[in-house]
């Protein structure tokens, strides 16, 4: 039985590929320097998995930013606001798409499907000349086989690519993308031919959009594409890898219906609907890839379910075309349980991290094979048997005070507006506010601070009053520049999530359980293992520092039960909309807490709401009523003078904007100046918004400052569609991820650019 990998993560247990980068963006090292790195642990994980045994190893998964960007290298189509003239595409312009440059914007960065993953967003039209122009994927392969492995590379399929895209500036938005397909087929066929030529004998074409609600026409591209490519793909196995989700009846339809195509790989974790389609029919001497390992979280694998679920499978495709195999690349997941010194026996024996899922999936290939590994199937038994049994899971208060919120909803009992003007006679605010999102730079000292605290190696005292320093620079930077109202710029916090979680109880942390998000930007999800409730307040302390060194509004600084649930590895023996409501419940103590201390404008970020919300549309209500009831649930018992403020970013908003609106916060602010301000379409097509809202006026990804000009000009476009008593202007995002050299003029021309514009609403 042979077992393979749909990806693998590219952090590296010490974050090289992060440190490499970032080195590489500072100067501080060469385009040589970075690609070592690179190839090291390129080898270093393709000798992992050849070692444990790994059949199909994937190649290609590698990525420098992200694999949509990559492929949009590959295909050569570059935007030509970043002056490519053609050839090999290179770093400077490889980057400047992901991360813009010191005169033009990225590209649009937005969520991979379900996941806490980014990518960049390909810009297409009728006039993109697509050329060859990144040889990556054979390279790689090439790489691999000169170590004596030979992978399956793995590449974007091109119906895919296209559905993942939009419409370039100036391109009409009717613009059919699928209209391109030949063109980029072209391009296709010069890959694969490389590859053959290289020795390839499998291909791996990641096709996720096929677990999505697609029309007629759509699904008809994927029939088209394959067949238009059936001679170039002559000779070789072709692999179709779906994820994250069941496939619909008609795409699996479609997809089996394919001539040219060898094995299909799906997602049986999520997909678990998927199964009955495959009992139903499957081709007949086809393999079919079974993703039974769950590569989007953190716990062991019940190898004894597994096993009954590949048996069933073997007697409907045939022992010799069944290949075991996870639900969806590992890129999702930390990197190894070895690397972890400070979790404790009982819920580390609970835990399978990429390292460990590659020997779950060799463990039940060889098991099916007949090669049973008796002792390694008998701890992982015990193991689930301990975490169902162990008393640090379950709390009984918890489960009956969230039990209890069922049968209402939760809502404040003053509408939106009332409340606005309550709020106004209080803060007595200026028209057009200005704030920003949350955090400052995170400077080296900083993090040496809180490190060498950690570590015990500086008091309390010490720590106390060094965060408190930095909170005091803040808040003078923010004085100087004439914000509105401030935040104290999040010093104490490496990670917001990992911030809160650390304060509830029912949470695991792990010391490189790192996770990346996109390019540089790593993030390590707190572990959810048992019913969650909050033992002390965990913000008053600083919010009230913060508050009492300025006589403007202070922002409390919190993150919403929905966000910290989508970017925690969650429990998976009850629904995530219970865990959910736990949180709720512990963010509900702190709100009203920071509300006694005086805080009068409270920020409840909820930065991945969409994010979680699922692939498929029949499930979309259930997930918004309880996620939307969720956030309610926080801030539902303060006064009618305290404003609440919510954040989201990075994320399509428009299909989500009456939940959104549901949702009841005083002020929203949201992304929008990276995705072409989508999201003041849907107020131009009618929708009717009455709490404050403040689509970002910069992006806070890009080291790029914005000018005053650029700035006014979209404060502009929103006035065209909002009223000027509810916007507000701030940034994107926090600013952790830049430097004071960045956010100083940015914040600069933000604020110039609001006061010209109020202004001129004065005369």
């Amino acid at each position: 039985m042979a077992s393979h990998i749909v990806g693998y993560p590219r952090v590296g247990p010490k974050r090289e590929l992060k440190f490499a980068l970032e080195s590489f963006w500072d100067g501080k090292s060469s385009a040589e320097d970075l690609k070592k790195v690179s190839a090291d642990l390129r080898a270093s994980i393709w000798k992992q998995q050849a070692g444990v045994g790994i059949k199909y190893i994937p190649s290609n998964t590698f990525s420098y930013y992200d694999q949509v960007l990559d492929a949009t290298a590959t295909l050569g189509a570059v935007p030509p606001r970043y002056g490519w003239t053609g050839g090999e595409i290179e770093f400077d312009t490889y980057f400047s798409m992901a991360r813009g440059n010191a005169s033009v914007p990225a590209m649009e960065m937005t969520k991979w499907f379900d996941t806490n993953y980014h990518f960049i967003v390909p810009e297409l039209g009728p006039d993109v000349n697509f050329t060859y122009s990144s040889h990556k994927a054979v390279e790689e392969y090439k790489e691999a086989k000169a170590l004596g492995i030979d992978t399956i590379p793995v590449l974007i399929g091109p119906v895919s690519y296209l559905l993942l895209s939009k419409p370039a500036k100036g391109v009409d938005k009717s613009f059919s993308l699928l209209s391109l397909l030949p063109k980029v087929l072209a391009i296709y066929k010069e890959v694969v031919a490389d590859l053959k030529a290289a020795g390839a004998s499998w291909i791996q074409f990641d096709e996720p959009t096929l677990v999505l609600d697609l029309e007629s026409h759509k699904l008809q591209a994927f029939t088209d594409a394959y067949t238009e490519l059936a001679s170039t793909l002559s000779g070789l196995n072709v692999l179709i890898e779906t994820y994250f989700a069941d496939i619909p009846a008609e795409a699996y339809k479609t997809i089996t219906s394919l001539s040219s195509v060898t094995a299909y790989g799906f997602d049986l974790v999520r997909g678990t609907k998927t199964l009955e389609l495959i009992k139903g029919g499957f081709p007949s001497g086809k393999y079919l890839f079974a993703g039974v390992v769950d590569g989007r979280n953190i716990w062991a694998n019940d190898l004894a379910a597994s096993i009954r679920t590949l048996q069933a499978l073997e007697d409907v495709v045939g022992k010799d075309k069944l290949v075991v195999s996870t639900s969806n690349s590992l890129l999702h997941t930390a990197v190894d349980l070895v690397n972890e010194t400070k979790l404790d026996d009982e819920i580390k024996s609970w835990l399978a991290f990429a390292a460990q899922k590659v020997v779950e999936v060799n463990a039940l290939a060889n098991a099916l094979s007949g090669n049973k590994d008796e002792a390694f199937f008998s701890a992982n038994a015990a193991a689930l048997a301990t975490r169902k049994s162990s008393p640090r899971v379950t709390n009984e208060a918890v489960q009956k005070a969230a039990a209890a919120l069922k049968g209402s909803d939760h809502r404040r009992a003053t509408n939106v507006s009332a409340r606005l003007d309550a709020q106004q006679k209080k803060l007595n605010l200026p028209i057009l506010p200005t704030t920003t999102i949350g955090s400052f730079p995170q400077t080296v000292e900083l993090r040496r601070v809180r490190r060498e605290y950690k570590a015990k190696k500086i008091s309390e005292e010490e720590y106390v009053k060094a965060i408190t320093e930095e909170i005091r620079k803040v808040v003078e930077l923010q004085e100087e520049l004439d914000i509105d109202v401030l935040v104290h710029g999040e010093p104490e916090r490496n990670d917001m999530v990992e911030y809160f979680g650390e304060q509830l109880s029912g949470f695991a942390f792990t010391v490189n359980g790192w996770v990346q998000s996109y390019g540089s930007r790593c993030v390590k999800p707190p572990i959810i293992y048992g019913d969650v409730s909050r033992p002390k307040a965990m913000t008053v302390f600083w919010s009230s520092k913060a508050q009492s060194l300025t006589k403007r509004p202070m922002k409390g600084m919190l993150t919403g039960p929905v966000t910290i649930l989508n970017w925690s590895f969650v429990r998976d023996d009850q629904p995530r909309s219970e865990t959910c409501y736990q949180i709720a419940l512990a963010i509900k103590n702190e709100v009203e807490d920071l509300e006694k201390a005086g805080i009068n404008v409270i920020q409840i970020d909820e930065a991945a709401l969409r994010e979680g919300l699922p692939l498929r549309k029949s499930e979309h209500a259930h997930y918004l009523d309880w996620s939307v009831h969720s956030f309610r649930i926080t801030n539902v018992g303060v006064q009618d003078t305290t404003q609440i403020h919510t954040h989201m970013c990075y994320s399509h908003f428009n299909d989500i904007i009456h939940s959104i609106i549901d949702m009841d916060a005083d002020v929203i602010t949201i992304e929008n100046s990276r995705s072409d301000e989508k999201l003041l379409s849907v107020f131009r097509e009618g929708v009717k918004y009455g709490a404050g809202i403040g689509p970002g006026v910069y992006d806070i990804h890009s080291p790029r400052i914005p000018p005053t000009e650029e700035i006014y000009d979209r404060i502009t476009k929103m006035l065209a569609v909002l009223e000027k008593n509810i916007l507000w202007v701030n940034p994107d995002c926090g600013l952790k991820t830049r430097k004071y050299a960045e956010v100083r003029p940015a914040l600069t021309n933000l604020v110039t650019a609001a006061k010209r514009i109020r202004n001129e609403l004065a005369k």
